[in-house]
């Protein structure tokens, strides 16, 4: 592990994040939607599901790797997409970029990146993919043109975020009147990089030119029609909508709530992702976002069917700790926590780990408080 000193979990960094970061900038990274249930309920209901462990196993030799759209990678912990990563810390994607290289993995950059796409997968390597997300506008040429570039510069697939056709509303964003810094851009929306020509602000491209008539039949098609890269769809909680990417012909579904920013009040992640992996079946890979703070909720994800899970609001808070070493230090710790998890479940590679090694919730709509004594039955 690297060799940065104090945090020593998640929960951590997130201390130490928000002791360093403006107010503004923490609330618009950590807020959910309204009441913020489903930004909790994303990580208490990991809890619920408990270990089931296996003894007297040889677990002296453990290995993480797996594949993810036919390719190996070291470990199905990846990056997920999120936006101004240089609100964390002066380097931003470029940063987590070189963290997530050296990670081994998969790092989704958003859209709504501050560093270009073309800068942030020049710091990989060959045993990173590189996934870009994707919104679609109005005019769909400058979604278009994104698409091009970033298949040009080598990403290996299209991540299509369905669940935000508007932004959910933060009361924390709101109470703060946040909006990014002046001196930072979208850069994959600057025509001219001297001037700074062409960066309209996330408010602007998002609420004014996003694409509220996309669907299902207008969406998948049209982006097929001007890509070969394949499609993963982000933002799925359904069987439903599972088999409507199958029908579609998309290669993935990524199980996501958009860390409960956008419709509170809507399942976690963890509890939407069984209905969806049931309803793949083994058609196309499913994978998950939302709520992992330990290594045990990483196994659990994979225990439940996910074939790789991402992460964001850890990745921020290391950046914000200590840049690309802190951003590394977040991955780490959450790999060495899945690597110890597998070996005191008794198991060795991650196809071994499948439902049986978790116990699906029981009561799971009752609640304790912590003598123990009976406080709500939802």
């Amino acid at each position: 592990m690297d060799n940065v000193s104090g945090p020593v979990c998640i929960k951590d960094l997130e201390t130490i994040a928000r002791s360093v970061m403006p107010s503004g900038a923490w609330g618009y990274y950590d807020s959910g939607a309204n009441d913020e249930q489903t930004k909790y309920s994303n990580i208490s209901a990991f809890d619920e599901y408990r270990l089931h462990p296996r003894m007297l196993r040889d677990v002296s030799t453990i290995s993480t790797e797996t594949t993810v759209l036919g390719q190996r990678v070291k470990t199905p912990l990846g990056v997920a997409p999120c936006a101004l990563h240089k609100l964390a810390h002066a380097d931003g994607e470029l940063a987590t970029s070189r963290a997530a290289a050296g990670h081994g993995s998969i790092m989704i950059l958003s859209t709504y990146s501050t560093t270009s796409l073309e800068k942030v997968i020049a710091e990989g390597d060959g045993n990173t993919q590189y996934w870009m997300q994707l919104y679609v506008y109005r005019e769909r040429q400058v979604s278009e043109s994104i698409v091009r570039r970033a298949e040009k510069a080598g990403f290996k697939a299209l991540v299509l975020t369905v669940d935000a056709p508007v932004l959910g509303r933060r009361l924390v964003d709101a109470r703060n009147k946040f909006n990014p810094p002046s001196h930072l851009h979208l850069e994959n929306f600057i025509q001219d990089e001297a001037t700074g020509a062409g960066s309209e602000t996330f408010g602007a491209l998002f609420g004014a030119n996003g694409d509220q008539s996309l669907s299902w039949d207008n969406g998948i098609a049209w982006l097929q029609s001007i890509t070969t890269l394949p499609i993963i769809v982000k933002g799925i909680l359904t069987k439903e909508d599972t088999e409507l990417a199958i029908k579609h012909g998309c290669a993935g579904v990524i199980v996501s709530n958009h860390g409960g920013r956008q419709l509170d009040g809507a399942l976690s992640s963890i509890d939407a992702l069984p209905q969806v992996v049931a309803a793949a079946q083994d058609k196309i890979e499913v994978y998950m976002d939302g709520g992992i703070r330990r290594g045990s909720d990483i196994f659990k994800a994979l225990a439940l069917g996910a074939r790789a899970v991402f992460v964001a609001r850890p990745v921020l808070w290391g950046l914000a700790y200590k840049g690309e070493r802190g951003a590394r230090h977040a991955l780490e710790l959450l790999q060495k926590e899945l690597e110890l998890t597998m070996m005191l479940t008794g198991t060795t590679s991650i196809e071994q780990i499948d439902k049986s090694f978790v116990y699906q919730p029981v009561n799971r709509w009752v609640r304790y408080n912590k003598r123990g004594e009976l406080v709500a039955k939802l």
